[in-house]
């Protein structure tokens, strides 16, 4: 029988299970990590990484995703390659001031703020994009389409419910990630080109990238990260509602 205080895998809320981190630790601690060691992954490693991300919710428990190991050099600098160039036209619009790819405020795409053909063929070196291909674990997320109930489809703004139930698989990996003592980040830069990345990745008509998950042993782990407090982004029963208090404002702390 399951004890006092503990959730349905063992984890207590607060604490953990006896043979790694608590949840609440997993969370607090799992930043974005860009820069690794040159210690290899060892297999058995990832294995229980993907063995433990795969328990994540998604909507009729279609679990649509599809996670392609990169480990062949030619497709990683493959990949690479063509992240670069969305990297680039991702700073071509930060550098205009523009949030890059952001819909206006009628929640439209009304397209690019700047030329992207142009913004492609301009370096804009990034220590971690321009060595994408060396991080110790490379992995594609795919999502099946015709699995996914995208409720927001006819809506007159640009949709967003489909990834509903892929991107809690990809958050769960980075967590069963940190509770391996790796890190990892998330990106899409990939998207950017995805006719060229399904070529190469032989990945069928009817999957989207959904990102790639740069993992392995952090050079250097963060410590602190800075998130907004609950109080600025909960409200009570109207977006414009009073703020919900966390627990600072309740006079506790975690």
């Amino acid at each position: 029988m399951q004890s006092s205080g503990t959730g349905p895998n063992g984890l207590e809320p607060g604490g953990g299970d006896p043979g790694g981190m608590g949840l609440r630790e997993a969370m607090r601690t799992s930043g974005a990590e860009r820069t690794f060691t040159e210690e290899p992954v060892p297999d058995e490693v990832l294995a229980r990484v993907l063995d433990d991300a795969r328990f994540a919710p998604s909507g009729a428990n279609a679990q649509p995703w599809t996670v392609i190991v990169l480990r062949d050099p030619e497709i990683r600098r493959g990949v690479r390659e063509l992240s670069v160039l969305g990297w680039r036209e991702y700073r071509a619009q930060v550098k205009a001031g523009l949030r890059p790819f952001a819909p206006g405020p009628d929640g439209r795409w009304h397209g690019p703020g700047v030329d992207l053909a142009e913004a492609a063929a301009t370096p804009r070196p990034m220590t971690f994009i321009d060595n994408l291909d060396r991080a110790p674990v490379l992995l594609v997320l795919c999502a099946r389409l015709t699995a996914l109930a995208v409720a927001d489809v006819d809506l007159d703004r640009q949709s967003i419910v489909g990834g509903g139930s892929v991107y809690p698989f990809a958050q769960n990996v980075l967590l069963a990630a940190r509770a391996e003592g790796l890190g990892g980040v998330l990106t899409t830069f990939l998207v950017r080109r995805e006719p060229a990345a399904a070529k190469l990745l032989a990945i069928p008509a009817d999957h989207a990238i959904a990102g790639v998950i740069a993992l392995g042993y952090p050079q250097r782990r963060a410590t602190r990260l800075t998130r907004r407090p609950v109080e600025e982004f909960a409200r009570l029963d109207t977006f414009d509602g009073p703020a919900f208090p966390g627990p600072a404002s309740r006079g506790t702390t975690l």
